[in-house]
Parts: structure tokens; C-alpha cells; sequence
């Protein structure tokens, strides 16, 4: 029988995880041919996430977990769980239920149908506010013009891959990372299925607006130059005007004499490119952070409980 590893990033999941396993399990004692692991990951929780995995560990022979020394992020804590995974297929999942489990049974024919991952999309983002939906359309829609990296709107982390391309992403390394982007820019063949939503009915939602729109920025910066491709050009047009202007300003001068200086459109003027030099120099700084950042060389994470055979602790 094939081995499924199921990986399960948590952050102040206490509440709900017993829920999860519960449903979960439902699921998956209906489902022949293939074995299923929990891999339960958590990401520094403030509450009593980890005395729960603690607790479920005990009570399953199929749940693992690993524990950070302290809150890294979803997506070192997705990269962690993948990293111990073993299983001929992983699932990668939310642990709030809004990736219901019920759609186990059409990810894993995608596999079977000889695809390398079966990924999920939402059709509707139920229970979300309009700011949001708003904000993720213009996300998708700006992402797929300015990248080579194309993912269909609505796309979530909820999928299932085969151990060929799980392998591929984990040699894919840097810390600043986006997942989303990554499974799409390895390649593979893909399979996207159209979900509905499910709304959040235990505990509460760890993204602000503004987490949001940082990650947005992370999966822009990772995969397109085209903002700095936009500050060259932009830069040479008006470069292009002001020389415009200068001739302009020259002939008239030479013509018609000294005119009155125009205060208000010098003003506008310096206002305008001081603006113009403020975005460019803060979009710059966006990518030499990120040098920054990978340059340090850190781990990833750092684990500091598991109840692995391996007990490996830095990576």
C-alpha cells in the first residue's frame, strides 16, 4: 500500500485540531489502497497547540510532529513538513477545515489519472470580506501579467504531489520563500480542481490585511524583476520629458524673453519625481532585503521537539 503523508502547518490550532483529525479520519477510512501520516507542524504557538499533538500522538500511531523554537511562518513550517515527509504522495493542508478533507477522494484520482500534482482552487471565497476578495483578484490578475510563474485565481496551498516533485521543491531552498509560485514554478504536470470555500467555524483567521498584503509583495518580489524593469522605464521617460521641457523652456526664453518663475509648477514638479524617487528607492530596497536576507545563509527553521526517529534539530 502507497503512503500518504498529510502535512499540517500549525499556529494557535489548539482549539480545532482534534476537530481536524476527527474529520480527517472519517475521510480517510474510506479510502483502500493507500496508508495515511500526519505530519503536523508547528509554527511557535503562543496557546497549547503542541501539548495537543502531544496528546493526538499518543492516541495515533499515524500522527508525527514537529515543533519550532519559535514562530518562522507558514511557509518554513510547509517547507519543514515536507522535508520529513517520506510517503509516494504528500498532501499539503490548512489545519481550520476550510481545506475540507472531503476532497481527498478527487485529488488522489487526479494522482491515479497519472498526474504529478492535483491542486485545488477556490471558486467562491465564502466567508471572506469583500476588502479581501478584492485584494486577492487584483493579486492574481498582477501576479500572472508581471511573471512567467501563471497560477489560476483563487489558488490555494490545498494539493497533493507526487514524491518527484516534492523532492524538486525541497531543492529549492531560499528562505524568503512562496510556496504558491514554487509548486508552479517547478513545473509538472498539474491537475486544478474548483472547490467552494468552507467557512471558518473553530478559532480565528492568524492573517491581518496587512500579513496579506506583505505576502503578496514576498510572492510579487520572488518571481518578476518587472518592478524594476517599471522604474527603468519609468526613469526614462521622464527623463525624456524633462529634456522636452529644458528645449521647450530654451526657445521661449530666447524668443520672448524672461518670463515670471511658475512657483506652483516647480512645486508639482519636485513633489511629483521626489515621489517617483521615494517608490523606486523603497522598490529597490523590496529586493536587496531579500539579497539580504539569503545572503545570511540562516536555516530555514529550527525544530526544537519531534517525535521523529531523527531528531535532527537544525536545517
Amino acid at each position: 500500500m502507497k503512503l500518504i503523508d498529510i502535512v499540517v502547518p500549525c499556529y494557535n490550532e489548539e482549539e480545532v485540531l482534534p476537530y481536524f483529525v476527527k474529520e480527517t479520519n472519517a475521510v480517510i477510512s474510506t479510502i483502500n489502497d493507500y496508508r495515511f501520516r500526519y505530519i503536523f507542524v508547528n509554527d511557535g504557538s503562543k496557546d497549547k497547540t503542541l501539548p495537543v499533538l502531544k496528546t493526538l500522538a499518543s492516541r495515533f500511531d499515524n500522527v508525527k510532529y514537529i515543533s519550532f523554537s519559535r514562530n518562522f511562518g507558514k511557509e518554513s513550517a510547509m517547507y519543514a513538513g515536507l522535508e520529513h515527509s517520506t510517503g509516494d504522495y504528500v498532501i499539503v493542508m490548512d489545519a481550520d477545515l476550510q481545506h475540507p478533507p472531503k476532497m481527498f477522494p478527487k485529488m488522489i484520482q487526479g494522482i491515479e489519472e497519472g498526474h504529478d500534482c492535483c491542486a485545488l482552487y477556490r471558486a467562491k471565497q465564502k466567508g471572506e470580506s469583500k476588502v479581501r476578495q478584492f485584494v486577492s483578484k487584483i493579486f492574481f490578475s498582477f501576479q500572472n501579467k508581471i511573471s512567467d510563474v501563471k497560477m489560476p485565481e483563487g489558488a490555494v496551498d490545498y494539493r497533493i504531489m507526487s514524491r518527484k516533485m516534492v523532492n524538486a521543491i525541497l531543492k529549492l531552498s531560499e528562505v524568503q520563500r512562496f510556496s504558491k509560485g514554487i509548486f508552479c514554478w517547478v513545473g509538472f504536470d498539474t491537475k486544478w480542481i474548483e472547490y467552494e470555500n468552507v467557512e471558518r467555524t473553530i478559532g480565528t483567521t492568524k492573517w491581518s490585511l496587512w500579513g496579506l498584503f506583505k505576502y503578496a509583495l514576498d510572492g510579487i518580489t520572488a518571481f518578476s524583476v518587472t518592478p524594476l524593469r517599471f522604474i527603468a522605464v519609468l526613469g526614462f521617460f521622464i527623463s525624456l520629458a524633462s529634456f522636452i521641457y529644458i528645449i521647450i523652456t530654451l526657445i521661449k526664453t530666447l524668443c520672448f524673453g524672461v518670463e515670471v518663475p511658475g512657483y506652483v509648477t516647480t512645486l508639482c514638479a519636485t513633489l511629483f519625481l521626489g515621489g517617483i524617487i521615494e517608490l523606486s528607492v523603497g522598490i529597490l530596497g523590496e529586493y536587496i532585503g531579500r539579497i539580504y536576507m539569503e545572503a545570511k545563509d540562516r536555516p530555514i527553521y529550527i525544530a526544537s521537539d519531534d517525535n521523529f526517529d531523527d531528531n535532527n534539530d537544525e536545517f
